[in-house]
């Protein structure tokens, strides 16, 4: 492949450096929540570990069993829900770091402004997401 060939394969972001630091600085604050809502699960996760080995098999009805046992599942979606968001937001920040962040992965466009402040850690364009739909 000549140079000129692996030039037009190169995707750079449509976005100047301020610009891309001003993502960063969102990403990074979802990050932040989104990590504290992570120990925050874990938390509760554990908790409801311990409470439900420290109950009597004699002194707790089946239904509130099967109940705490449907709140741990909801809540462990919930966490490995939380942890896959930060992995895409970690994704981001190395997009943002090899300048290729802000360009559609689909239609190899801009993805507009106000899309990304919504959605940082989104790699689909408006028009790519809803052909998908």
């Amino acid at each position: 492949m000549s140079t000129e060939e692996s030039k037009k394969d190169e995707r750079v972001s449509p976005y100047t450096d301020e610009e891309l630091e001003y993502f960063r600085d969102i990403i990074i604050k979802k990050m932040e929540e989104a990590e504290e809502e992570v120990n925050a699960l874990q938390r509760t996760l554990r908790e409801s570990m311990e409470n439900a080995s420290n109950e009597s098999a004699y002194s707790y009805h089946m239904a509130d069993a099967g109940t705490d046992a449907q709140e741990r599942e909801k809540t462990y979606m919930l966490f490995n829900r939380t942890k896959k968001f930060v992995k895409y937001l970690d994704d981001a920040l190395k997009r943002i770091d090899n300048k290729t962040y802000g360009v559609c992965k689909v239609t190899g466009k801009k993805i507009a402004k106000g899309r990304l402040e919504a959605v940082p850690h989104t790699q689909l364009s408006i028009d790519a997401k809803l052909k998908r739909r």
